[in-house]
């Protein structure tokens, strides 16, 4: 299938060079009484040229044979034969050719390198992101790891006697440490299913109320030194977005401020309905529902900030671990669903991440009256 795909491909630039030299030629000859014909010869070598920037070599050295054939035949006198009178004119179209096949052949090879430049560039810069990503692994998957490890070895030693109430504090580090794992897990698999392009977002009814508590929940032991506020209105409507996504986009955004701001500083979650902002969607019955997550921590560099979503960036200067999928994830799941996100920095300190969806909405109250 593959070898007859590209035989198609060749096929159609043999009769675009074919095409285009043609094309060319019967422009020229309309000016033919009113131009010198080494006019006519440069633009078919320009036309050449062109064509070897886009094209395989066999159709440009087909192109540049054409080129050679149509000067003599159209353009240099005697016309419509290929016979040629003088010495001058069969040494010029002799040089055109010769010219002609070796632009086209230089241009050629020049692209070709460039081609081969890039893709070891794409190469270098792969291994340098995967050789991050296995970097940070090793720190992240490894400490909850270790800690499952060393409490179950404590929980089954024979030789040393725990009691009810140390055993019961292992087994909290260990869902701990398996919460943590699980979340870098997801990570990973959240971003191989962005990279493969299979995300199809499942839309429902989802009261973001109710999506904020069961992710501090889940995050209530990274959260215990941190002050967290949920500012929704009470009569929010529901929103039709695909509720697995939105939980790892919260999850990730607050897990992310958890980790990266001081203890003792305040995460604040605001979700808020706005029917009249419009972001250039194109469906009229959208509505925006509008998310926020604000802290009073220390920001992000303003140099940095255009960088935080991009795959495996960590800020320069941030703690040890992390594998910089976070918010990368958070984007792609936002992209996934038509929305926004952005993040900037307030002027007393801290950092705040919008999102905007394009989401149509149900009212509470609907839903109390059926």
């Amino acid at each position: 299938m593959k070898s007859i795909l590209n035989q198609i491909k060749i096929k159609n630039q043999y009769l675009i060079s074919i095409c285009a030299v043609c094309i060319v030629s019967a422009l020229c000859l309309f000016t033919r009484n009113y131009l010198d014909y080494k006019i006519a010869a440069y633009i078919l070598l320009v036309v050449v040229s062109l064509l070897a920037m886009f094209l395989e070599i066999l159709p440009v050295l087909l192109s540049a044979s054409l080129s050679a054939l149509i000067l003599n035949f159209l353009f240099i006198k005697p016309y419509y034969t290929f016979h040629i009178s003088n010495a001058e004119d069969t040494l010029l179209l002799i040089l055109f050719f010769v010219i002609a096949l070796i632009n086209g052949v230089l241009t050629h090879k020049i692209r070709k390198a460039e081609k081969v430049l890039q893709i070891k560039e794409v190469r270098s810069n792969t291994m340098k992101l995967y050789n991050v990503l296995l970097d940070s692994l090793s720190h992240e998957l490894r400490t909850p790891i270790s800690a499952i490890m060393g409490a179950i070895d404590t929980i089954q030693s024979q030789s040393v006697t725990i009691s009810e109430e140390n055993k019961l504090k292992l087994y909290s580090e260990i869902e701990k440490a398996s919460l943590r794992l699980n979340h870098q897990v997801e990570n990973l698999l959240n971003m191989s299913r962005l990279e493969s392009g299979v995300i199809k977002p499942k839309m429902d009814w989802c009261d973001l109320n109710e999506l904020f508590y069961n992710v501090l929940d889940s995050l209530k032991e990274d959260l215990k030194f941190h002050k967290v506020e949920v500012n929704t209105d009470e009569n929010l409507p529901l929103f039709k977005l695909d509720y697995g996504l939105m939980e790892q986009i919260i999850y990730n955004l607050v897990f992310n401020a958890s980790q990266y701001t001081p203890k003792g500083a305040k995460i604040k979650l605001k979700a808020d309905y706005n029917p009249n902002v419009d972001f250039d969607y194109s469906s009229d019955e959208s509505s925006t529902c509008i998310i926020t997550l604000s802290d009073d921590g220390m920001g992000f560099p303003e140099e940095e900030i255009d960088k935080v979503f991009d795959k495996f960036y960590r800020l320069q200067n941030s703690k040890t671990g992390g594998t910089g999928l976070g918010l990368s994830i958070v984007k792609g799941f936002v992209e996934a669903q038509n929305g926004k996100v952005t993040l900037e920095n307030k002027e007393e300190g801290g950092s705040v991440f919008k999102i905007f969806f394009p989401a149509l909405v149900m009212n509470t109250k609907e839903i109390s009256n059926e």
